[in-house]
Parts: C-alpha cells; sequence; structure tokens
C-alpha cells in the first residue's frame, strides 16, 4: 500500500488533497494516498501527521470527504441560477466504523493487522459538502494551481534561468563577432598569395571545408528527422501557448504532437534530400526511405517493448493494441508518404551553392589540440545548452513521474528558443575553433556539439531517479529508463540538428565575404 495512491476527476478537474505545512504555506496534489505507514519519523508536515499513534502501523483510508466548490451564474432560460464546478477537494479519513451501525463522526483509525487470518470486511464511507466561492468558471485551473507544490518558485527560477543565458548567450556571440570580424579585415588586407601561405587560420581549409563527410547518407537521415522534431516541437508549442492545449483538455498535448510529427514527414523528406543532393549522395531511394523509418522506427520499437513489459506485469496503464495499430497506421500511411512527397521537392530543387570549390586531393590535418578533439567539444557543446532547460526539466519531471500539473507553455515555448540560440551559438563558437585549428571536419562535429545536450539529459535523469523516486520493483526502473532513452534519442537528433544547421549558415557566411584565389 506504500506510494500507491488514487487519481479522481470530477467536471473534468483533477480532486485534490490539500494539507497544511509548518511554514502555514498551503500544499496541494492529486494524489490521494491509500493510507499511511506508522513511520513516526516522517509524517510531519503530511496528511498522515494526524493520524499515526504508534511506529509500524499501517492506516487504510476508509472515508473520503468531498468539498465540492461551485460558482452561481444567472441563466438567460430561467429565473433558477446554474451552479458550476470550481473545485473538489477529498480530505481521507481513517475510521474504524462499528460492524452494524457505521459512524463517520468516530475518531478511532482503522489499523491493519499485521497478519490475516481471515477475511476482513472494511467499510468504506464518504460526505460530501458543497460550498460557494467568487472564483469563476473561467479562471478555475487558477484556483488549482495556484496551490500546487512549487508553482510559484518556478517563476523565479525561471527568471533566473533567462537571464543567465541571455547573460551567456551575449558573451559568446560578442566574442565570436569580434574575432571573426578581425579576421576578416586582416584576410582583407592581404595582398600576395606569399603572404596568404604564411598566415594560419579557417581561410588556409576553404579547399576541403565543404567535402562531403563520410557517412554522409546518415547525417542527412539524422538532420530530416531532427527538422521534423523541431517544426512538432515549435509548432505544439506555440499552440498551447495560445491555450488550445490548457491542462483542462485532457490528452490534447499529445494529440497535437502526434499530429504535428506525422504532419511534418514532408519536412523531414525535403531536408534530407536538400542535404543528400548537397553532398552529392546518389543512392537517393535509401536515403529517403530511411528518413521514413529509422526515427520513428526506433522509437516504436522501443515504446512497443515497454508496453509489452505492461502487458506482462497486467498494468492497467498499458496501451491497448487498437492504440498501437492506430498509431503504426498513422506513421505508415500519412507520415512515411508525406516524407517521400517531400523528398521529391528537395530533390528537385538546385543544389545548395557554396561559395568556394572543393580541392580533388585532401588537405593534411595537424595535429589536433586537447580541446578540439571530438569528445571534449561533445561535453562542452552540451554544457551550456543543458543549463538553460534543467530547471524547466525538474518541473517536467515532476509531471511525468510525480502526478503534477504543468501549465506554463508560455515559459516552456521562452526556454526552448532560448535552448535553440545557446545550440546554434555554442556549436558556432566550436565549430570556428575547429575551422582555426585547420580542421575541416566540421559536419559530423557541428552535429555532436548540439547532440551534448543529450548527455546531460540522461545524466539528470538518473539523478532524478536517485534522488526523487521510489521504484521499488525492477519493472517501474525499466520502465524509466526506457521512457528516458526515447526521450535522449529525440533531444540527440533534435539538439544535433540545430547545431549541424546553424554551423552550415555560419560556414557558408564567413567564407563568402572574403577573397579566396
Amino acid at each position: 500500500m506504500l506510494q500507491y495512491s488514487h487519481h479522481w476527476v470530477v467536471d473534468n478537474l483533477p480532486v485534490i488533497v490539500c494539507l497544511q505545512r509548518d511554514n502555514q504555506r498551503r500544499y496541494c496534489t492529486s494524489s490521494v494516498p491509500l493510507g499511511c505507514f506508522g513511520d513516526t519519523s516522517d509524517v510531519s508536515g503530511t496528511i498522515c501527521a494526524s493520524l499515526v499513534r504508534s511506529k509500524n502501523d499501517v492506516y487504510l483510508f476508509n472515508h473520503y470527504h468531498f468539498r465540492v466548490l461551485y460558482h452561481q451564474v444567472k441563466d438567460s432560460w430561467s429565473d433558477e441560477g446554474l451552479n458550476r464546478v470550481i473545485s473538489v477537494l477529498v480530505e481521507p479519513r481513517s475510521i474504524s466504523h462499528p460492524k452494524d451501525s457505521p459512524d463517520c463522526s468516530s475518531s478511532t483509525p482503522l489499523i491493519l493487522p499485521d497478519r490475516f487470518d481471515s477475511d476482513l470486511a472494511i467499510t468504506y464511507t464518504y460526505s460530501v459538502v458543497y460550498e460557494p466561492t467568487e472564483y469563476k468558471w473561467a479562471s478555475r485551473w487558477d484556483y488549482i494551481l495556484d496551490t500546487m507544490p512549487e508553482s510559484k518558485i518556478q517563476w523565479i527560477s525561471i527568471l533566473n534561468s533567462v537571464v543567465l543565458v541571455l547573460f551567456l548567450s551575449a558573451l559568446v556571440a560578442t566574442i565570436l563577432l569580434r574575432t571573426l570580424r578581425r579576421d576578416i579585415a586582416r584576410y582583407s588586407q592581404l595582398e600576395s598569395s606569399s603572404e596568404v601561405q604564411e598566415e594560419s587560420g579557417w581561410k588556409l581549409v576553404h579547399g576541403d571545408v565543404f567535402r562531403p563527410p563520410a557517412w554522409g547518407m546518415l547525417l542527412c537521415v539524422l538532420l530530416g528527422s531532427g527538422s521534423q522534431l523541431f517544426l512538432m516541437v515549435l509548432v505544439t508549442l506555440f499552440f498551447a501557448c495560445l491555450g488550445f492545449l490548457s491542462p483542462a483538455n485532457r490528452g490534447s498535448l499529445m494529440t497535437c504532437a502526434l499530429a504535428m510529427y506525422a504532419c511534418s514527414g514532408i519536412l523531414a523528406g525535403y531536408v534530407s534530400a536538400r542535404m543528400y543532393k548537397f553532398i552529392g549522395g546518389l543512392r537517393w531511394k535509401a536515403n529517403v526511405f530511411l528518413t521514413a523509418t529509422l526515427c520513428p522506427g526506433v522509437v516504436f520499437v522501443m515504446f512497443f517493448i515497454l508496453n509489452l513489459a505492461l502487458w506482462i506485469v497486467g498494468s492497467a496503464s498499458a496501451t491497448p493494441f487498437g492504440t498501437i495499430v492506430a498509431l503504426l497506421a498513422l506513421w505508415l500511411c500519412v507520415s512515411l508518404p508525406l516524407c517521400f512527397v517531400g523528398a521529391l521537392f528537395g530533390f528537385r530543387k538546385h543544389a545548395i551553392e557554396v561559395p568556394v570549390r572543393t580541392n580533388q586531393i585532401p588537405r593534411q590535418i595537424p595535429f589536433l589540440t586537447t580541446y578540439s578533439r571530438p569528445v571534449i567539444t561533445f561535453f562542452l557543446g552540451g554544457l551550456l545548452p543543458f543549463s538553460c532547460i534543467f530547471i524547466q526539466l525538474f518541473f517536467i519531471f515532476n509531471t511525468l513521474w510525480g502526478n503534477q500539473f504543468y501549465f506554463m507553455f508560455g515559459l516552456l515555448f521562452l526556454v526552448f528558443l532560448m535552448l535553440a540560440l545557446t545550440c546554434s551559438e555554442t556549436a558556432i563558437l566550436l565549430c570556428y575553433f575547429q575551422l582555426c585549428s585547420e580542421d575541416y571536419r566540421w559536419w559530423w562535429r557541428a552535429f555532436h556539439c548540439g547532440a551534448g545536450t543529450s548527455f546531460y539529459l540522461f545524466i539528470y535523469s538518473i539523478h532524478y531517479f536517485v534522488s526523487r523516486l521510489e521504484f521499488r520493483d525492477a519493472t517501474s526502473g525499466f520502465l524509466y529508463f526506457g521512457y528516458i532513452l526515447i526521450i535522449v534519442w529525440l533531444s540527440f537528433l533534435l539538439t544535433g540538428t540545430i547545431g549541424y544547421m546553424a554551423c552550415l549558415w555560419f560556414v557558408r557566411k564567413i567564407y563568402s565575404v572574403v577573397k579566396v584565389d
């Protein structure tokens, strides 16, 4: 019974249980516990504080007192007013009812025995009171969200995060622009080709900077999938900011995200085809097929394995087989054909032009310093973008695993834009340092710099699992890390694509503003 709870819904609103903490702050949650365990060292400030009398006793809540708050409005069709439900609060109680005549006013708690020698008959009762309130129906969610834990401190935390990211972004942009402007001015002042050879820096690799990378098709496939995810997240959060995906519309957020992902398949095919044509690829059929199947295929297989585990243990939270078939049909009948349509438009477009020609013989790459190695740039590239989302991750994880409500979609949309900005700036900065060290293999490095955020996301999920969750069986841990791997995989594609696209724009820009012989 430990850690198990009810979740009730009345008029599309969660039923909440509230208590007063020691600091006089009201704490509310939608998790209604089944009972209490008499650990006297860990009940202060909880709903069990008034029940626990001795150690190791188990108390069962078998009476629920409901308070229904309503607001009366006038009805233009009749003289009688209409009552609209604003909030429903419940106070669970443990009452040892007499067998013959249940008494809800009894103060004797129901303590479960250590051993059950015979069947135990438990009487469940409830009581309801209706109370008027001045809250209006349009703002009834404000009443609930104001009492949720950490709802007020989130504003201060997000403000601190935004200020930090703005400061770091301005610092990175200032350093990069000043250094780059100085390089361009120096290269423009060179008059003879002999002087050019004496210089060192990113201009010397102009004949190799657009040389196609190894595993080019895989890179194009990942870029197409990442672009699809970027459009899905952008549009979904935009609609959430407008209020179409509020907590009052249960399931609307996931429905919108899935629909947008399927419709964004046309962008995945287009971007992948454009990038594949850019690097001179010839196996366009394989490229389009992998773009349409690799990312959603990995997610679908992982989700099916996790759902299979739920079926095996007989969990009620397992996704029905019909829903899985519907998701599979959405993928194969909508997303996959749109991906081929987008690829058709992409291959018909002219190839992306570059400002310099590629030499036939590759230039020798000098010895790499420690800070310019791929592993180091991978970790450095993800650190700054992660700093702008880790606070939001705490609230998002509480929503996913702590049965809380997430409602600050406007701030989440702002944080997402800040994430894209910092991913772009960090990837550009590291790409610039790489080119200055005369290493022209920036293609995969740019993708990895942005994708490094997913590594820190995985580390944070481990920290959250250890410090915040109390799973007591292997299945729960397996499900947690299974879903985390799906999130990390999608984050890897999303942030990696942002970093690559920013570096592609940057590289084309800097080599187009200097004179190359």
